[in-house]
């Protein structure tokens, strides 16, 4: 995988679409803080899928995007208060386990979102299809997405107006490469061409 050429397109689809990437990732963080996370994961997932369709389409993000999947507000809402539960557990057991399972969770689900508002699936069917994404050969290059999209997060979370620019950074950086393996899945599974009909014999 050609992390070099996934860079490239994040930074130039982040930069193609600053102003509105950048209300769009402020109203997102304004609404998750004042519904006191609530919102977040359902307004996450309208937040990918507004990203996603810049990155196809070349359609520009929308602020009323953000509340486009809200029929997934309660598989979304379950899940999240699951991984908050299981993160929590992580740290207070020690600060290593906790940053591993945040690895280990971002790893196998970081394209759980995008395989539940792109094609529909269930959160159960989408985690199953994310993990099978995640650990397709060569799964090293999921393990370098994870620790640079936890790096821009993180660098972008130690200053709070860095967070505007790391976020749709980093989210342009997972779709593109969720792009990819759609990609190769479907050339991987398409049907092979049937072979020729046999020559008729000479008469």
């Amino acid at each position: 995988m050609d992390f070099k050429e996934h860079a490239e397109t994040a930074w130039q689809n982040t930069l193609k679409f600053i102003g509105p990437v950048l209300i769009l990732t402020l109203v997102q963080i304004v609404v998750s803080v004042c519904s006191l996370g609530i919102l977040a994961p359902v307004t996450i997932a309208g937040y990918m899928q507004s990203l996603l369709r810049a990155l196809r389409e070349g359609r520009e993000p929308d602020v009323k995007d953000l509340f486009s999947e809200m029929r997934l507000f309660l598989p979304l809402a379950l899940f999240g208060f699951l991984v908050m539960m299981a993160l929590m557990l992580g740290f207070t057991m020690l600060i290593l386990p906790g940053i591993l399972m945040t690895a280990a969770l971002v790893f196998g689900t970081i394209y759980m979102v995008p395989l539940m508002t792109d094609k529909e699936m269930g959160i159960m069917d989408a985690l199953k299809e994310s993990w099978a994404m995640a650990t397709r050969e060569p799964w090293t290059d999921q393990i370098i997405l994870t620790v640079l999209y936890l790096v821009i997060m993180s660098l972008g979370g130690s200053v709070f107006v860095a967070i505007f620019f790391a976020q749709p950074l980093a989210t342009f950086l997972v779709l593109s490469v969720y792009e990819e393996r759609l990609q190769n899945k479907q050339h991987v599974t398409a049907p092979a061409s049937p072979p020729p009909p046999p020559a008729a014999a000479e008469q």
